[in-house]
């Protein structure tokens, strides 16, 4: 039998957030959509089933529970394996659509209806607290060599001066919408990341051929905090690491060189130093260990 077509399909990947993803499940229920869709939760190796929880609670989502976690790409690559819309909205489980969900997601399709060329787009990204703060509203390009960017609209308060649309270099991973299309054409997410830089990756290999866009008439609210917090050593190593990976996939020639340089010899010395200073030696361990992590996948022949 064939599978039902849908206009969009949802895509969160839980793992141990039982809490955040009913509250997601729920605000796309009270959106009250006016299009066809399908709602996708990979339980992304949580320490116990949640996505059986999760069906008796919301008979209406499809996914599964994997035992393995595996991250970020992995675990939305297994809900693109059972999608069948016309578009993929990709949703952190920590956030929660707005009320009016139906009219701007709406807006954000027509997007695609009339410029072809258009490969995907994020919405302005709004933290859920404190209530008026932006997440996200746009991005410029990183930079060639020292891999540094900003994240427009970081942390101000929203009065109305990003409510213009955009073409940007990558989209959020808390929130994208893409054309299956494009997806089936440039491929999946690379899982070689696992925490961190997979969306930037997959932004660029999308942006070889396609725009993306943010669109300011849409948003979300995302339940990340907006203060600092503390750094897990775990973040520690996999922001190293990736910093590399991304560096060696996405520059070539003299720039990558130059950029793999500048990361190791600066960036993550710096860092070194710094949790040296304040005796972070877990921090000190992951800053070495993500290093040689990244110089080892180079040795592969595939960083695919």
């Amino acid at each position: 039998m064939k599978s039902e077509l849908y206009k969009i399909s949802f895509i969160t990947v839980n793992f141990n957030g039982l809490a955040d993803t009913i509250s997601l499940l729920e605000s796309i229920l009270d959106a009250r959509l006016s299009f066809t869709y399908e709602v996708i939760v990979i339980d992304n190796g949580s320490l116990k089933n949640e996505y059986s929880l999760l069906k008796h609670q919301f008979p209406f989502i499809k996914g599964y529970y994997n035992e393995v976690n595996l991250g970020f790409a992995g675990g939305n690559n297994l809900g693109l394996e059972i999608a069948n819309g016309e578009f993929i909205y990709f949703l952190n489980n920590d956030t929660l659509l707005p009320k009016n969900a139906d009219s701007e997601i709406l807006s954000m399709l027509e997007v695609f209806a009339r410029h072809s060329l258009v490969g995907g787009v994020s919405p302005k990204i709004m933290y859920y607290q404190p209530e008026g703060m932006i997440q996200f509203a746009g991005c410029t390009p990183l930079t060639s060599i020292t891999l540094r960017n900003k994240q427009i609209g970081y942390r101000e308060r929203d009065s109305g001066q990003y409510n213009n649309c955009a073409e940007i270099p990558y989209l959020h991973g808390a929130a994208m919408l893409v054309p299956n299309r494009i997806i089936k054409e440039i491929g999946m997410m690379s899982e070689l990341f696992f925490l961190y830089y997979e969306e930037l990756d997959w932004s660029c290999r999308i942006n070889k051929k396609y725009q993306l866009v943010y669109f300011a008439d849409a948003h979300i609210y995302h339940k990340e905090s907006a203060s600092t917090g503390r750094e897990s050593p775990l973040k520690t190593f996999y922001l190293t690491r990736n910093r590399l990976l991304f560096a060696y996939r996405n520059r070539s020639g003299l720039q990558r060189i130059l950029a793999i340089l500048y990361l190791i010899g600066i960036a993550n010395s710096t860092r070194l130093i710094k949790f040296v200073f304040l005796g972070m030696w877990r921090h000190v361990r992951a800053v070495g260990l993500g290093t040689w992590s990244g110089i080892k996948l180079f040795c592969k022949k595939n960083l695919s």
